[in-house]
Order: structure tokens, then C-alpha cells, then sequence
């Protein structure tokens, strides 16, 4: 049965206190940080590279960064990312027409590879042989590219189509989810969780972060029982 993981997004928090930022997610139960990487080509939109994820693992020891490149060429980065103590390196299966050597690649530098679909991807361009290879597979639950954006029912049928095809494997979504939205996600299947405004805004983040775990696993079990 898949564990609970929460990745905060670190796109909501105050860029000026990144660490201390950072600090303060670990210590409320967040086990990875989510990255958000976007080289305004793949995405209309900048946010940060290499050098500041590698101010961040300097500045936070034995932090997992959870990167998620929505970059127009994934196969340049994988090295810079690595030197700069990324630990997921999550590309986009609409930028590149290689999946596989992109994730022979990742491997190599001995990170974990992520595998991201936009909403207008369907789940079946996830073929079962990428997937095999991938250590995680991203939903996008809003156009990627911006934060605080609004959460898009219609994709999380692909959450349970990739976890009824995938029960062991990581299954992550991202966008617009928070306490209002994580019933449907967790029940769909999914187990690792990218939150950004609900959590980062939020007046208590621990109790936010232990809600999100604690549906998670709820939803697991149930779905683990039905399996068996």
C-alpha cells in the first residue's frame, strides 16, 4: 500500500525565507518539497533553477526535493539539477519524445524519476512501460505554469485510471488541492500531495499537512481492502 506523502509547494511561500520557509514545512510533517521549475518556454511563467535549490539543500540538510520541471527541454537539466541536491526529478511527457532515456538518464544520477501529464493528457499516454521505469507519476490538477489556481474535477478520473492500472506505484497530484479537495483526490488513488496556498496561508500548517496525511491513509487502506 502506497504511504501518504505531503509536498508542500514551495511556489506559495515567502521566496525571500526559502529556507526558513522550507524549515517550517519539515517540522510540520511535510516529508518532501514540492519544486516548481519553469523555464518560460514549456510554461509562460519563471520561477527558479539550480541555484536556488542548491542555496535551499545548503541551507536545509537532508531535505528531498520533489523537482517538477515544467521545462520545454527536460534533458538538459538532469545534471544541474542532481549538483544542486534535487532528489525527484519530475519532467513532463508532452516535452520530450524520449521518456524512457530521460528516466535511464535520471537514474543515473541517482535521483528518483517523476512523470507528469497536463490536464488535456489523457492517462492512457502513460504507457505501462514508462510507468514501470518512472518511480512516481504526476496528475496535473490545473494548467501548470502558475499557483492558486482553481482545482479541475475532471481530472481526477485519471488519478483512478493510473492507480487501478498501478496499485504499488507513487501516484502524485498537484494543483488547487487543499482540506476542500483532498477527499476526492486521496479516494481516486493518489498518495503523494502537492499543496501550496492550503498550506503555506494557512494558520496552522501542521494541522493542515496531518489532515491531508491522515485522508490519505484512510483512503489507502480502504482501497487496499478492496483489492484483497
Amino acid at each position: 500500500m502506497p504511504r501518504a506523502i505531503i509536498s508542500p509547494s514551495v511556489l506559495a511561500s515567502d521566496f525571500g525565507q526559502l529556507t526558513a520557509e522550507c524549515k517550517r514545512m519539515i517540522k510540520g510533517g511535510a516529508e518532501w518539497l514540492h519544486m516548481d521549475v519553469m523555464d518560460g518556454h514549456f510554461v509562460p511563467n519563471i520561477t527558479m533553477g539550480a541555484p536556488i535549490l542548491s542555496c535551499v539543500s545548503k541551507g536545509v540538510p537532508g531535505i528531498f526535493m520533489d523537482c517538477h520541471m515544467m521545462v520545454a527541454e527536460p534533458e538538459k537539466w538532469v545534471s544541474d539539477i542532481a549538483d544542486a541536491g534535487g532528489a525527484l526529478y519530475c519532467f513532463h511527457l508532452e516535452a520530450t519524445s524520449d521518456p524512457i532515456a530521460l528516466i535511464d538518464t535520471i537514474h543515473g544520477r541517482k535521483m528518483k524519476a517523476g512523470v507528469a501529464i497536463s490536464p488535456d493528457t489523457p492517462s492512457t499516454a502513460i504507457t505501462d512501460e514508462v510507468a514501470d521505469a518512472a518511480d512516481m507519476l504526476l496528475v496535473m490538477t490545473v494548467y501548470p505554469g502558475r499557483g492558486g489556481q482553481k482545482f479541475l474535477d475532471r481530472c481526477v478520473p485519471k488519478v483512478a485510471e493510473l492507480r487501478a492500472r498501478f496499485p504499488d506505484k507513487d501516484i502524485e497530484v498537484d494543483g488547487g488541492v487543499g482540506p476542500k479537495t483532498i477527499d476526492v483526490c486521496a479516494h481516486a488513488g493518489s498518495n503523494v500531495i502537492v499543496a501550496g496556498t492550503a498550506i503555506f496561508n494557512a494558520p496552522d500548517a501542521e494541522q493542515v499537512i496531518s489532515l491531508l496525511k491522515s485522508t490519505v491513509d484512510t483512503a489507502q487502506a480502504k482501497l487496499a481492502a478492496q483489492r484483497s
